[in-house]
């Protein structure tokens, strides 16, 4: 990394270009690494490209990072100037902001997206501000879950505008950027990164402020996480030492998986990246637990001679009224999932975190997801409403708002 490239960041940073996710990979690279306490290649032990011992230490042999950091340049004055920067800019763009809370999984399909945008819907309708923000950089669902898909966010002089769901809810996804919705972002991880920074740090979040930033990931432990967690950690770390002001918390995490072991294996990995990184985990969430519906709700096949499937729901329903009117509002439910041991509940507590209960598989859940709307309001009484509720219970406990005005969210 030479000189002119330092020089180009820091530019870049001071007049926030709008551009600057279009430059080289050279330019990313480096980003990339002056971001990072400790590189995600770094072995075990690692003091950081910033510190004095970098590339001296013990735990630096035959690490792939040794010899640049060895070098200086990531703990020379500039540096730290460039970090600073970055820093400061970041806490700038969230100085709004209460609580921030992470949604995780080292698996892919357990349900984040839909933890994350029904967390953000429920949480609004009670009256808190919420803003998500989408770093799924290769797979946003976020706009179309929250509604909002096929709008787009403008640049102003301070920024980037985030599209309100409604009044309470505002959104960020590169899904916004993007001319087609099936457009494949074929990306890097210094590129990615280079966009979450800009995510971080050129968002004008609501004026008035938010109650909680919810942040949507990628599954695993991959580029996006070890970035968003250290600019979040970097750029926060201080704010506690500003008296007389509120300050943004890194409120910490919901970990989201299914019941059967294929997923949880890979949660233990996000659990302990937690650890790693001092992280603290709000709870699990029990996603697709079991499949749970309305028996009225349910559809009917038999085979006639053919072999063909014919649906007999209307006949089989109207049969149950007339014998058994009592039933028609019992709940049907199925194991989808194989459990496999203690099972979720059994890994919160191996682990020490609060177990945040199972949302089951609800087809007025998925529904409201793929409609966009907000499933407590327009399924007030669907089997997963419960569930979903307490999830929310739990985090405004766990992340009590801080009120600096007469304006109370609802039943507060």
């Amino acid at each position: 990394v030479d000189q002119p490239i330092t020089q180009l960041f820091i530019h870049a940073f001071r007049f926030r270009a709008s551009h600057s996710i279009l430059l080289n990979s050279k330019y990313y690279y480096f980003i990339a690494i002056m971001s990072e306490e400790k590189p995600a290649n770094a072995n075990e032990g690692c003091v950081g490209p910033s510190s004095s011992q970098a590339g001296k230490a013990s735990a630096c042999e035959g690490c792939p990072n040794q010899k640049v950091c060895a070098s200086g340049q990531f703990s020379s004055p500039e540096a730290q100037r460039v970090k600073d920067l970055e820093h400061a800019s970041i806490r700038n763009s969230l100085s709004n902001v209460q609580h921030v809370i992470l949604v995780l999984s080292g698996k892919g399909g357990v349900g984040k997206s839909t933890v994350c945008c029904q967390l953000a819907h429920t949480l609004s309708s009670r009256g808190y501000g919420v803003g998500v923000l989408d770093v799924d950089i290769c797979g946003p669902s976020v706009a179309r879950m929250l509604g909002c898909a096929g709008r787009t966010v403008h640049k102003s002089g301070s920024g980037w505008m985030p599209v309100y769901a409604n009044p309470n809810l505002s959104v960020m996804s590169i899904a916004f950027l993007l001319g087609d919705d099936d457009a494949a972002v074929v990306w890097r991880g210094p590129r990615k990164n280079g966009l979450i920074k800009q995510f971080l740090t050129e968002t004008c979040w609501d004026e008035e402020g938010l109650d909680y930033l919810i942040i949507d990931t990628p599954p695993g432990t991959s580029d996006e996480h070890i970035s968003t967690v250290q600019y979040l950690q970097g750029a926060l770390a201080s704010t506690t030492e500003e008296s007389n002001q509120q300050t943004t918390k890194l409120g910490g995490a919901i970990m989201v998986t299914t019941p059967e072991e294929v997923a949880m294996m890979d949660v233990r990995k996000e659990l302990n990246f937690c650890k790693k990184t001092n992280l603290p985990v709000l709870g699990i969430v029990e996603n697709m637990s079991r499949f749970q519906t309305k028996l009225q709700d349910l559809k009917f096949l038999s085979k006639n001679d053919s072999g063909v499937e014919e649906d007999r729901t209307e006949e089989v329903l109207s049969m149950l009224r007339e014998k058994c009117p009592e039933i028609m509002d019992t709940s049907v439910v199925a194991d989808v999932f194989p459990p496999s041991g203690t099972g979720p509940r059994g890994m919160a507590t191996k682990f020490n975190v609060p177990y945040l209960g199972a949302l089951p598989l609800d087809p007025n859940l998925l529904k409201s997801c793929d409609e966009g709307k907000c499933f407590v309001q327009y399924f007030p009484h669907s089997a997963a409403v419960s569930a979903l509720n307490y999830i929310a219970d739990h985090i405004v406990q766990s992340l009590p708002v801080e009120e600096n005005n007469e304006d109370a969210p609802m039943g507060e």
